[in-house]
């Protein structure tokens, strides 16, 4: 039977050492602000806000709503976005995305403060993921893959590790971490020639493929620890991931359940980078 790496641990040692920062910080008189602006009425949108709203709560992080109708103007949306930016008390901005269609949202996305970008989105954010700068902040579900790793005592050091998923979102940012942290690593995707055979060889694997249970059980090998960033509905109703965890489970050493792995760390991350930019604001 393989161990869980359940996030509920990793979320409360996060939550642990922000509120130790946030005490810090309220001692000089700054409290951790984020900023929600959010266009329109999404469902995974509302979803997704109060679940940070609820986290911000926890911690002690201070919340400000920016909410705008549906049919905003891109004009309206871009004051909106340049007053945060330009307002001293926010210290993170989190955008929802993606935005409706008649508004240009790659504008919007450059247009964000790098120093207040939270979520990673920001092609400077990105830069400092690709670079080691350190400069930014990763996307919030590619760190809580390294979140996890590093809470159970996984080391990456000289292991196989492969990425499955490019995007710019999970893949290619968790796999530059990776690399970050000493692992050889590969990147799968739509294109790879028989791809189980690839990921059959890695130590450490983690999947992103953006399709419910896509790895079945040939994809796997015994001792590998999986990280499974995927979150789908069944049409029984049922949660799952990008992983056939049935398959995996009775083979692997160790992986992330769907739901309460990735997903519950990757909000914990998002309100880790608020407290962090409030920290880098107050130097």
């Amino acid at each position: 039977m393989a161990e869980l790496l359940k996030g509920a641990p990793v979320v409360a040692a996060l939550n642990a050492k922000m509120m130790e920062d946030i005490e810090v910080l309220k001692s000089k008189g700054t409290i951790p602000t984020l900023a929600i602006l959010r266009v329109g009425e999404r469902e995974d949108d509302l979803s997704y806000e109060r679940s940070a709203m609820n986290r911000c709560t926890t911690v002690g992080v201070e919340v400000k709503n920016v909410i705008l109708p549906s049919d905003v103007s891109q004009n309206t949306l871009m004051k909106e976005l340049d007053a945060l930016n330009t307002d001293d008390s926010v210290h993170g901005i989190l955008l929802f995305r993606p935005l409706p269609k008649h508004l240009d949202e790659e504008a919007v996305r450059k247009a964000l403060n790098p120093d207040k970008d939270i979520d990673g989105i920001t092609d400077g954010s990105l830069t400092g993921v690709f670079t080691g700068s350190g400069e930014g902040f990763p996307p919030c579900t590619a760190q809580a893959c390294i979140e996890i790793l590093d809470y159970y005592g996984i080391d990456c050091k000289g292991k196989r590790a492969v990425v499955v998923g490019r995007s710019l979102v999970v893949g290619k940012p968790a796999a530059i971490m990776l690399m970050g942290k000493h692992a050889t690593v590969t990147v799968c995707h739509t294109r790879t020639v028989d791809m189980p055979s690839v990921t059959r060889q890695a130590e450490i694997l983690i999947v992103a493929a953006g399709k419910a249970e896509a790895l079945v059980k040939e994809y796997f090998s015994p001792g590998q620890v999986v990280i499974d960033v995927g979150i789908n509905v069944t049409p029984e109703g049922k949660f799952c991931g990008d992983v056939n965890f049935d398959d995996a489970e009775p083979i692997v050493n160790a992986i992330t359940p769907v739901p309460g792995g990735v997903g519950t760390v990757t909000t914990s991350v998002l309100i880790s980078h608020v407290v962090e930019a409030a920290k880098k604001h107050c130097k």
